[in-house]
């Protein structure tokens, strides 16, 4: 059963244009494991915890270092949620979150979707 859905968009140049005037966001919104990726795939990370949160109501209080998008080999992205997130997840029931992220042309893109077991 879906729990929720979210999607976003981000432009990469004025994302990277914002972290390199606001340094500090890099800490903010990543975690250490995140935090060195390329322009594109740290803008397509971004793009996908913001799609998480509106996957799970975008609740006031959820931290940004409480998900963490993670590359598998051959095949798609991992999500993996601890803390505020977590909480999140469990009081909504979600079971998994599916997870497609993409950039090309200057755009990074993500979509969630939010499942629980029926």
């Amino acid at each position: 059963m879906i729990v929720g859905v979210g999607i976003d968009v981000v432009d990469v140049a004025r994302f990277m244009a914002t972290v390199e005037r606001v340094p500090a966001l890099r800490v903010r919104l990543f975690t250490p494991d995140e935090r060195d990726l390329p322009d594109a795939s740290l803008a397509a990370r971004f793009a996908a915890k913001e799609a998480i949160a509106k996957a799970l109501g975008a609740p006031p209080g959820m931290s940004w270092q409480d998900a963490t998008v993670r590359r598998v080999a051959g095949a798609q992205p991992v999500v993996e949620v601890v803390g505020t997130v977590l909480a999140r997840a469990r009081e909504l029931g979600v079971d998994r979150f599916h997870l497609s992220i993409s950039h090309d042309a200057g755009i990074a893109s993500a979509v969630v979707v939010a499942e629980r077991d029926a």
